[in-house]
């Protein structure tokens, strides 16, 4: 037997740890080369392990969850060519947790030992969907259990422009298996057009387009359950954070552990600015697309940082060292179904309302779908957080540390306000925006909103300026 070790890949920018958060092979199962593996994160950004070589697995290198560093072991490889009791025998021996999916052959399932079927956690299976989403959700999914290894089945790929067969598990990343999910397509259905049979992006788009596909509705859009209005409920559910809601959780409490943070909140008369937009879009929405108010907003920021330097800036506290930048890199936190991400809208200062709500539009999609990159995902100076008319009416947004200073959009409502003695209705909007205290005394806060707040109440300033 010739064992072949695949080691945690070293993905740049002094990563020196990654966290393993979905396995797409299991001990037994074979693999062709260039097949997904797993998929580990850094910070914010997914980074799919595809393998070298093809041949079985004899061991993985760890739960999901756990943390592993690069140059560590992440799985064994049988490039032998050996049967499967080969492989289950020395996966059980490595101390590998032995899986036997439904698509594995029967010939295999044979193999692995029994010790090592007995072995296998009974809520594994549950825990597939948070990596790989169902392709029509029709019954409520069982609770994953903490501490089980999530594996999902690997098999043969189908050669290029072949669908698979019913008893295949079509090879694709969890991005693409979102996107195919969003759309409604099943993936067994889809021509792959990828290396030894993956499926990517353009072969689930073009499935779609031949299909009319539309995207298929989430367990919020299932019928409610049937019962009665008060009945009593004891049942649990204990999901394990891991991946993206873990590093969203670590960087909220660090942020919130290491900065001082300091609110501030105003009111702006957005009349003037909606009608402005009103008429741009009526003008130009068929040619250059449509414009909301936050191109707007950005395009504010960008002018009034110019006088507070110090808040376009990224704050190092461990070395005491603060970087003000002449670019305007702004990120755009963005829920997605998986938790909050933050693409980056690099040099904003060098774009105009049209490209800034294109890119705007681009990295959402992208963020959603799994598909941004890491430099993408990086290197943001200065925040906006906008629920849009879920805005309520005041919030207090967590500074996306390293940076110093957030901006937070509330929705836009109609008020009676006075004007030149008479009360008129205006359309009104709360900027809520937090300061790193440390770095970004009160009173510059203060009027750093006020310049926004001028801005936009005279939108004609955006262009004069």
């Amino acid at each position: 037997m010739s064992v072949h070790v695949i080691k945690v890949p070293d993905v740049g920018e002094g990563i020196a740890e990654v966290e393993l958060v979905a396995w797409h092979v299991a001990p037994g199962a074979q693999v062709a080369e260039d097949q997904a593996l797993a998929d580990v994160m850094t910070d914010k950004a997914n980074v799919e392990i595809p393998s070298p070589v093809a041949g079985r697995v004899l061991a993985l290198g760890g739960e999901v969850g756990k943390t592993l560093a690069v140059g560590s072991e992440l799985i064994r490889i049988d490039v032998s060519g050996g049967d499967g009791s080969v492989a289950a025998k020395a996966a059980v021996a490595a101390g590998g947790v032995v899986d036997v999916p439904a698509s594995v052959p029967a010939a295999a399932a044979d193999a692995v030992p029994a010790a090592a079927k007995a072995a296998v956690p009974a809520a594994v299976p549950a825990a597939v969907p948070a990596a790989t989403p169902p392709a029509a959700p029709t019954a409520t999914p069982r609770a994953p259990t903490a501490g089980a290894t999530v594996t999902a089945p690997a098999t043969a790929p189908s050669p290029a422009g072949q669908s698979a067969s019913a008893t295949e598990r079509p090879i694709a990343s969890p991005a693409v298996r979102r996107h195919a999910w969003e759309l409604g397509i099943e993936l067994r259905d889809v021509r792959p057009s990828g290396t030894a049979g993956r499926i990517v992006h353009a072969d689930v788009e073009a499935a779609a387009k031949a299909r009319g596909a539309t995207r298929a509705p989430g367990p919020a859009a299932a019928a409610p359950a049937v019962g009665p209005a008060f009945a009593r409920r004891d049942d649990e559910t204990k999901v394990p954070v891991i991946g993206l809601r873990r590093r969203i959780a670590l960087q909220m409490q660090e942020a919130k552990r290491r900065i001082p943070h300091f609110s501030y909140v105003e009111e702006l008369d957005v009349t003037e600015v909606e009608a402005l937009r009103s008429a741009l879009n009526e003008r130009w929405s068929a040619t250059r697309g449509r414009l909301t108010m936050l191109p707007f907003l950005m395009r504010a920021i960008v002018l009034a940082v110019r006088g507070y330097p110090q808040i376009n800036a990224r704050f190092d506290d461990e070395a005491g060292v603060l970087t003000q930048y002449g670019a305007v890199h702004l990120g755009i936190a963005t829920q997605t179904r998986h938790g909050l991400l933050v693409p980056v809208v690099h040099h904003a200062e060098a774009l105009d309302l049209w490209a800034l709500a294109a890119e705007v539009t681009r990295l959402a999609d992208a963020a959603r779908a799994g598909r941004a990159t890491r430099a993408e995902m990086s290197g943001s100076t200065i925040t906006i957080s906008s629920l849009g008319a879920l805005g309520g009416i005041v919030s207090t947004p967590v500074i996306n540390r390293p940076e110093v200073a957030i901006v937070g959009v509330n929705r836009i409502v109609e008020r009676p306000v006075v004007r030149g003695g008479a009360v008129v209705v205006r359309k009104t909007m709360n900027l809520s925006s937090s300061f790193d205290h440390r770095i970004v005394d009160g009173a510059d806060a203060a009027a750093f909103v006020q310049d926004l707040r001028a801005l936009l109440e005279a939108p004609g300033l955006l262009f004069a300026a």
